[in-house]
């Protein structure tokens, strides 16, 4: 399985993929830490439950998948077949449900997730209880009601990674009023679960890592849009779901479309912007530590033109010795230079490229369980205090879409904050 991360291309070092979430190759973790060495006995205790942070807004949080089917779309990893997306819509729920808590994975794909894990770590099968890990989400639960509804927000993961990879920081913009809509772009993410337990695993082309990326960025972008499209039919009273499954109720009365943004991780980021310049319904999105470039000398179309709308920038660690940030990143000082909407860019010096997504407060857990091999936690997330780079991202994140999509002028995005101390504004 290729990596492609930012670092992969920007700085010529091949980040190894998270130990936490999905599976790798043997050489791909070699380049983070070394040997695991034999496998440890079997240990007598339960497996290990993990557990993520309480989203810290005032509503209560649902979430229901959907399965979505286009039509006009061939796929194109996969011959004489239709595009096919799972997504999943994360938004404000009435009080005092009894539904279950939603499942961070599926059941099957937390199983794969598991013997991937094991297997790459040498850890005893089973040790970790991924099945049992669950949202804060209540599956299915009626929407919140609000005249004109909430905000959008789509959220696009990492390369060949999942969408459940930025779940703390989606549930914290549900609990906060937006309607957050992950995207698992399929044949490029290793597992997608479908409806009735149908797996789809990773189907890519052998291509140079350049060509690959820019027809994946491709595929992401024209995902978004249809993603978009199915939205519009939801909002319109329809049922986007290609088996016509029961919806939530209040689900589509939910949205409001008027005010979309997007976000996304690595190549998600990238998405983000590149969507924003092919997709005028876009208002407002954040790149998390994404290159805006398939090479070191081929700039991305969006680095090259910028955008007229507001983004934020947040990057992490160093690239050959020097922050990524828009004064030391080619990719991102020439999309800098080149946009004229409001910008900003925020800095973690201690974190990593992973300190954006799940692993930042996954990963500890593992680590403190089973220890892993050494350097491993730290070439993912870096060094930064787990608990306090989560709420700082959270809340940068809600500033900036409450600022752009709501147009509440939040002060946190003005200056520095000793509330937050881990995050460096670039000026």
């Amino acid at each position: 399985m290729r990596t492609i991360s930012r670092r992969g291309l920007l700085g010529g070092v091949a980040v190894a993929v998270s130990a936490a979430m999905v599976s790798t190759t043997s050489a791909a973790l070699a380049q983070t830490a070394p040997d695991p060495g034999p496998a440890r006995p079997p240990a007598a205790s339960a497996p290990l439950r993990l557990s993520l942070p309480a989203p810290t807004g005032p509503y209560p949080v649902a979430a229901t998948e959907l399965h979505l089917v286009d039509h006009d779309r061939p796929d194109p990893w996969v011959a004489a077949k239709p595009r096919e997306l799972m997504v999943t819509v994360w938004y404000p729920a009435r009080p005092a449900g009894t539904e279950p808590l939603a499942p961070y994975l599926p059941p099957l794909a937390a199983q794969r997730h598991g013997e991937n894990l094991a297997g790459m770590l040498g850890l005893p099968a089973g040790q970790v209880d991924w099945a049992g890990l669950t949202t804060h989400a209540r599956a299915g639960a009626p929407a919140r009601a609000r005249h004109g509804g909430y905000p959008v927000v789509v959220y696009s993961p990492g390369g060949e990674r999942p969408r459940a990879e930025g779940t703390v920081l989606v549930e914290e913009l549900a609990s906060r009023g937006y309607v957050v809509v992950t995207v698992d772009h399929t044949y490029e993410t290793p597992v997608v679960e479908f409806p009735g337990g149908r797996l789809e695993t990773q189907h890519q082309p052998d291509l140079e890592p350049a060509e690959l990326m820019r027809a994946q960025i491709r595929t992401r972008i024209q995902d978004t849009r249809f993603v978009l499209d199915q939205l519009a039919v939801l909002d319109r009273g329809g049922n986007p779901d290609a088996g016509r499954r029961r919806l939530p109720r209040g689900l589509g009365a939910a949205l409001d479309l008027s005010r979309v943004g997007m976000f996304g991780h690595s190549a998600g980021g990238f998405t983000t912007a590149e969507a924003m310049l092919a997709d005028r319904r876009l208002d407002a999105g954040a790149d998390l530590d994404g290159s805006m470039a398939y090479g070191r000398d081929d700039l991305g179309e969006v680095a090259k033109r910028g955008l007229d709308r507001p983004f934020l920038l947040m990057g992490a660690g160093l690239i050959g010795g020097r922050p990524y940030t828009h004064l030391d990143a080619p990719d991102w000082r020439s999309f800098w230079a080149n946009s004229t909407g409001w910008k900003r860019d925020l800095y973690v010096p201690e974190g990593q490229h992973y300190t954006f997504t799940d692993h930042q407060v996954l990963l500890p857990q593992l680590d403190a369980a089973f220890p892993l091999p050494e350097g491993l936690v730290t070439g993912l997330i870096g060094t930064v205090d787990p608990g306090r780079i989560v709420a700082s991202q959270r809340a940068y994140l809600a500033a900036f879409f409450d600022q752009h999509l709501r147009h509440r002028p939040r002060a946190l995005l003005n200056r520095p904050s000793p509330r937050h101390p881990d995050i460096t504004f670039v000026r």
